[in-house]
C-alpha cells in the first residue's frame, strides 16, 4: 500500500490541546456497522466481561526534553532512547545551532554533544556526579510533550496527566496514552467485575512521532524500542486464550510488544529490542480488542490500527470521529475496536 493511502483531512480545532477536565471522562467510541455509540470511558465496564484480560504497557515517562541556551538563545532537545553507558540519542530544534564536541552545564554536571546525525538527530553524553540519569532529568528535564500540543511553557497539571497511574519502569520519552484514559478508580471498578489485568513494558521513543516519508510504506525504516514481558503476564494471557477469553489490549505500545513476543498464537517472556512494522495484511496472534487513541494521519500507528480492525472499517470509524467532533491524539479520546477476523 501507498502512503497516500492512509492519509486523511483533519480539522486542526480537533487536535487536542489539553486533558479531559478528569481521566476517565474523555469520550470512548464503540464502534458498530448497526450503529455506533459514544461513551464516557468511564462507562467502559459496560462493554467488559468477567473474564476478560486487559494488557497494559506499565513504561513510566522521563522529563526527556532539555532546554540548551547558546548566544541567548534556546535549542530544544527531545531524548530517544540510551545507546550506552549515560549516552542517548536526542532529537534537536534547531540542530543547525549545534556543533560536535560543544559542552552545555546544568550545575554541577554537563553534557557534551558527541555527534550529529541525520534528520536533527545528535548523540548526547552525560557527565553526572553522584546521581543517575533519571534524577538529573527530574531536577533539569521536562515533561516531554508532543509538538502537536501548544504551549509557551509546561503546566503543572501536565507533570500528572501525562502519565498513566499505573507507570511503573522509568524509560518512555513518550507517554503510552491509550492509558491516560484510565484512574484508578475505574481501575478498581473493572478488578471488581473479575477482570484481570497484566502489565508488559515497552519504552516509548521519540520515533513515535516521526513521519513516514516513503511513499511505498514497505520502504519505511521502524524505530526500535526496548520491550519485555513478565512470565506473569506471558502465562495469564496464554491462559486466556486457552480458555476462548478475550485479551483487551490497551494501546498501539502493548500491541506491539505482544506481537513482537509471540510465536505460533503463544506469548513469551523476555526482554528484546523490537522495530516491528505492523501494517495490512499483518496476522495478528494476540489481541481480541484494542482500546486506543485517534491516531496522526499517514502515521504508523493508523497503518497499525487499519491492520488490526480492517482499512475501509478504519476509514469509516475516523469519519465516524472526525463528524462528530471527538478529539484526537495524545490528550485526545479513545475508541475500542475488535479485530477484524477474515471469512
Amino acid at each position: 500500500m501507498r502512503l497516500s493511502d492512509f492519509d486523511f483531512d483533519l480539522p486542526k480545532e480537533l487536535i487536542a490541546q489539553e486533558p479531559s477536565d478528569l481521566r476517565d471522562h474523555s469520550n470512548l467510541l464503540i464502534p458498530s456497522p448497526i450503529k455506533s455509540q459514544i461513551v464516557k470511558f468511564y462507562n467502559l465496564p459496560d462493554y467488559l466481561v468477567a473474564g476478560d484480560l486487559l494488557v497494559f504497557n506499565n513504561s513510566r515517562v522521563i522529563n526527556a526534553k532539555l532546554i540548551l541556551k547558546k548566544n541567548n538563545k534556546e535549542i530544544n532537545i527531545n531524548l530517544n532512547r540510551p545507546i550506552g553507558d549515560n549516552r542517548w540519542l536526542g532529537f534537536a530544534r534547531p540542530s543547525r545551532k549545534l556543533d560536535e564536541g560543544e559542552e552545555f552545564s546544568f550545575g554541577k554536571h554537563k553534557l557534551k554533544i558527541k555527534r550529529k546525525l541525520e534528520f536533527g538527530e545528535i548523540e548526547i553524553k552525560f557527565y553526572l556526579e553522584g546521581i543517575s540519569l533519571f534524577d538529573f532529568l527530574d531536577q533539569y528535564g521536562l515533561v516531554p510533550l508532543p509538538q502537536y500540543i501548544k504551549r509557551s511553557k509546561i503546566r503543572k497539571e501536565d507533570v500528572d496527566r501525562y502519565q498513566n497511574v499505573y507507570s511503573q519502569p522509568k524509560g518512555s520519552v513518550a507517554a503510552a496514552t491509550a492509558g491516560l484514559h484510565f484512574s484508578s478508580e475505574l481501575m478498581e471498578k473493572i478488578i471488581a467485575k473479575n477482570i484481570d489485568m497484566v502489565f508488559v513494558t515497552l519504552h516509548v521513543g521519540a520515533g513515535t512521532f516521526l513521519p513516514v516519508k516513503t511513499e511505498n510504506i514497505a520502504d519505511h525504516k521502524m524505530h526500535s524500542e526496548w520491550c519485555e514481558v513478565p512470565k506473569e503476564t506471558a502465562d495469564k494471557i496464554n491462559k486466556a486464550k486457552k480458555d476462548g477469553r478475550r485479551v483487551i489490549v490497551v494501546g498501539t505500545t502493548a500491541m506491539r510488544t505482544l506481537e513482537s513476543c509471540s510465536e505460533n498464537k503463544v506469548v513469551f517472556a523476555g526482554s528484546k529490542e523490537t522495530s516491528i512494522f505492523i501494517t495490512p495484511g499483518y496476522k495478528f496472534q494476540v489481541a481480541d480488542v484494542l482500546i486506543t487513541n485517534f491516531h496522526l494521519p499517514k502515521s504508523t500507528l493508523f497503518m497499525l490500527v487499519c491492520a488490526f480492525a480492517g482499512y475501509e472499517e478504519m476509514k469509516n470509524i475516523y469519519k465516524y470521529a472526525i463528524d462528530n467532533k471527538m478529539r484526537f491524539f495524545s490528550y485526545g479520546d479513545a475508541m475500542m475496536i475488535e479485530r477484524k477476523t477474515s471469512k
